[in-house]
């Protein structure tokens, strides 16, 4: 059946729906504006704390490591409680870790308190978007798919602005101690959001076969699926990362951008993804999320040279403006399409897990691209790492499985195709 357009999804919710909606787009892109927060102050810690930079990049490490364990946790918990009680501890958990990071002593706390951060940012993402989307109307799901999603280059974007106003004035602590504010009002949304009826129904199924969320995991399907995912979710990653992270220091070096050129690109491309995850995330309501997302790979081929090889600065914006509109239009397939995956039972940790394995395994991106640099160039280290990252994802897009309309918390299985 074809899906409805843009604006048909992007109408007609619910203020519950808008709600829980929001409290998610809100959590995700403030977790991602505390992430990036530490990045565009590494050296300002490093001179603070006597260390030297290398060491201070450590930080976004035991973050990276920390996801999947949070996602883990809290997804485990909310298979088993409800979606509502835990994505509450988790925001207020996680916003007390980003406040006491701006108050850490020593670079040995800041460090363990950034670890327990990414506990909180990794049970963030599967829970919030799997109460959004267990509440949304499964025809809506693309568009609201796509619009989640990009609350992470909101973040990002947030995070360049707040970096540039704020460090110079007030210093790199007084960043993660507001940083914690905007947190704090998605968790009063939460507040005014009701529990899942999809996660109702699965406690219901529950009770009549008798089959819970660990024996539900432990069938060869859901296993073989779940692997599936994690490979799926590492080459996303790759992706993402391959387009996003080398990009200042390709600038910098590469281009000889000052500090403004930078954060006017990154503006710029980030304003592409946005775009990008949510035309893309309601077109997939058409064209089905595995030939949306692979369709966006292709196109980023093309792109992915002319970013890196342009030496005009107005040309690189282009292509990093374009690149953003693809990459993150493939993302914005993401929260649906793990969602729909996902069995019932397990869908609080499954999307979750599957999500934050990917991103821990595609940490050694930026390692990878400056190694490359330094031996062959930036243009290089760009191409070499996007170029085979995009053609892998498409292919295993599409010889993977899809549930798109996938009801959730019914009693019989949907088709998955």
């Amino acid at each position: 059946m074809a899906g409805t357009g843009l604006f048909e999804q992007a109408r007609g919710l619910t203020r519950e729906q808008r709600n829980a909606f929001l409290a998610a787009w809100l959590g995700w892109a403030m977790d991602a504006f505390d992430f990036f927060l530490v990045v565009f102050v590494f050296s300002a810690i490093a001179k603070e704390f006597g260390q030297s930079l290398t060491t201070v990049t450590f930080l976004t490490t035991v973050t990276l490591i920390a996801r999947p364990i949070g996602a883990l946790l809290f997804g485990i918990w909310a298979d088993k409680k409800g979606r509502r009680i835990p994505l509450m501890v988790d925001v207020l958990f996680y916003s007390v870790m980003e406040v006491l990071s701006g108050l850490a002593p020593t670079f040995t706390v800041l460090i363990v308190l950034r670890f327990l951060f990414g506990l909180g940012m990794g049970g963030e993402w599967g829970l919030g978007a799997s109460l959004a989307l267990e509440k949304i109307p499964a025809e809506k799901r693309g568009f609201w798919s796509g619009l989640l999603q990009q609350g992470y280059p909101v973040g990002y974007l947030l995070a360049t602005l707040a970096n540039f106003v704020i460090t110079p004035a007030l210093g790199w602590r007084w960043l993660f101690v507001l940083g914690a504010i905007p947190a704090l009002i998605a968790f009063l949304i939460r507040t005014r959001v009701g529990e899942s009826e999809a996660w109702e129904r699965t406690q219901e199924k529950v009770e009549l076969t008798q089959v819970g969320p660990g024996r539900v995991f432990l069938q060869p399907k859901v296993l073989r699926r779940f692997l599936y995912l994690i490979v799926l979710m590492t080459l996303f990653n790759f992706m993402s990362h391959g387009t996003q992270d080398y990009v200042p220091t390709f600038l910098q070096k590469d281009l000889h951008a000052g500090t403004t050129a930078v954060t006017v690109v990154a503006v710029i491309y980030n304003i592409g993804a946005i775009l990008g995850g949510a035309y893309f995330g309601a077109l997939s309501e058409r064209w089905g999320r595995r030939r949306t997302a692979a369709f966006c790979a292709v196109l980023g081929i093309p792109v992915a040279f002319l970013f890196a090889y342009s030496t005009a600065l107005g040309l690189v914006t282009l292509g990093a403006f374009l690149l953003q509109v693809f990459v993150q239009g493939g993302w914005g397939v993401v929260p649906a399409h793990l969602a729909e995956l996902s069995p019932d039972e397990v869908r609080g940790f499954y999307p979750g897990v599957t999500y934050q394995l990917g991103n821990a395994f595609a940490a050694f991106v930026l390692p990878l691209q400056s190694l490359l640099a330094e031996d062959h160039g930036g243009s290089f280290a760009l191409a070499a790492v996007i170029v085979p990252v995009l053609v892998l994802t498409a292919v295993v897009l599409l010889v993977g499985p899809e549930a798109k309309g996938k009801v959730f918390g019914a009693h019989e299985e949907e088709h998955v195709r």
